[in-house]
């Protein structure tokens, strides 16, 4: 595995200070945001200077009870070509959940979700990343989450599952420090003890970002300052081998490039304050070596886990965002404090994808939108989810603002057909119609 050194999360709104930041030395970019023949200038002019650049994926839902959707495999393997990337990263999580397997609605989680660490998710999970491995032309590397939940009964630790799963599979990791601090602080899990169990040679790079802590619990929100303690179980990291790459990650609330550029050099000293002698060592030993494990180790069938699996998760997820009877085992508290998370990180999404829609309805967009997440769980993407949040409003929200409603229809109809409203046939008919039915 190649040294790629320090690097930054690529994101549009900070992507000219990244280009003039110094010391970068590649970046990584979220993959479902990236069209491979319409590459941001941006990173295209990153490239040209020799600036690595890593396609970071969100949505593949490797553990999942599905197996991975081919056209997302596709999809993440254009990005990586396009790229020249000489890896791409996924996360140990579930995305969605219901649907065939459970003859239930398919239901979206708008976010990452821990499964369980039982042998029958490690079963599943393996044989997923052995899919996506097969379907991607240069090697994986996947991550661990932050968690507000536990899942009852399990049967390993992480470390423990992350061993295990690099063993059967081959894979590479990415191993996100905050993440450790976040399981620490809210799961009572020893980020030490996670790092002396890891496979520290399988390590691909490393991810360092803020958060914040409310009631005791703590958020993982990209969109605050590294606190000292994520830099401690960085150092702790350090310890044990040299990362081949760390970078700090920030997805809003951006401060100025001056403050990125500090926290780049304390990431910097961390890592080297923390190296002990053997571990450079041990990094250099490792550096060509393939990760423990053949990945040849294959599970007899995995359709009984798939099935076990999908239920439990289609029960938790329908908790979270639909309001079904909270699963036998599960903390009450904390699983209302992740479907706020969850409805919260879902409006502020849309808004991005649809910045029209906070501009129309000013205040009242979060209220309306909380509301509504309330008994519409997500089934498709935040796009599709922006249409269905207008036209919720438009006939069934009771909305009453004049001004806001004729803005909203607009909008809606204009994005609501296959085609823009103002190309199609008889367009002023049908916006003067609809607009005479929406004032009744």
């Amino acid at each position: 595995m190649r040294n790629l050194g320090t690097g930054i999360g690529w994101r549009p709104e900070i992507a000219e200070a990244v280009e003039r930041m110094p010391g970068i030395d590649w970046v990584e970019a979220v993959a479902e945001n990236i069209c491979p023949g319409h590459l941001p200038a941006s990173l295209v002019r990153l490239r040209e200077r020799g600036v690595t650049v890593v396609p970071h994926g969100v949505s593949l839902g490797l553990g999942g009870a599905d197996r991975p959707a081919e056209g997302k495999l596709a999809d993440l393997a254009a990005r990586a070509e396009a790229l020249g990337s000489p890896l791409v990263t996924e996360h140990i999580a579930f995305v969605r959940a219901g649907g065939a397997l459970t003859a239930s609605p398919l239901l979206e989680a708008g976010h990452l979700l821990p499964v369980p660490r039982t042998r029958d998710a490690l079963d599943v999970l393996c044989e997923n990343v052995r899919i996506a491995q097969d379907a991607l032309p240069v090697p994986l590397a996947v991550e661990n989450i932050a968690a507000l939940i536990c899942w009852p009964g399990e049967e390993m630790t992480e470390g423990q599952f992350l061993y295990d799963l690099v063993d059967r599979t081959g894979v590479r990791l990415l191993i996100d420090v905050a993440n450790l601090h976040t399981n620490h602080v809210n799961r009572g899990e020893d980020p030490a003890r996670a790092l002396d169990e890891l496979p520290v040679e399988a390590i691909a790079y490393v991810h360092v970002a803020g958060g914040f802590e409310r009631d005791g619990v703590w958020h993982d929100s990209h969109a605050h300052p590294v606190p000292p303690a994520v830099l401690d179980v960085l150092a702790e990291l350090a310890s044990r081998v040299r990362p081949p790459g760390v970078l700090l990650e920030r997805d809003e609330n951006f401060p100025e490039p001056a403050e990125l550029e500090r926290e780049l050099i304390a990431i910097r000293e961390t890592v080297e304050k923390g190296a002990a002698p053997e571990a450079a060592t041990a990094r250099e030993a490792a550096a060509d070596a393939p990760p423990t494990g053949s990945g040849s180790a294959v599970a007899a069938s995995t359709g009984p886990a798939r099935q076990r699996l999908a239920l439990a998760q289609a029960a938790l997820l329908s908790a979270l965002v639909a309001g079904t009877p909270v699963p036998e085992g599960f903390d009450r508290t904390r699983l209302a404090v992740q479907a706020r998370a969850l409805a919260g990180k879902r409006a502020d999404v849309v808004a991005k994808v649809a910045p029209e829609l906070p501009e129309i309805l000013a205040r009242s967009y979060r209220k309306a939108f909380l509301a509504y997440a309330q008994g519409h769980p997500m089934t498709a993407g935040y796009r599709r989810d922006a249409l269905d949040f207008a036209e919720h409003l438009l006939f069934e929200g009771g909305l009453r603002d004049t001004v806001e409603r004729r803005a909203l229809s607009d909008w809606w109809l204009e994005r609501s057909g296959p085609a823009p409203l103002s190309r199609r046939p008889a367009a002023r008919l049908a916006r003067a119609t609809r607009r005479v039915l929406l004032r009744r």
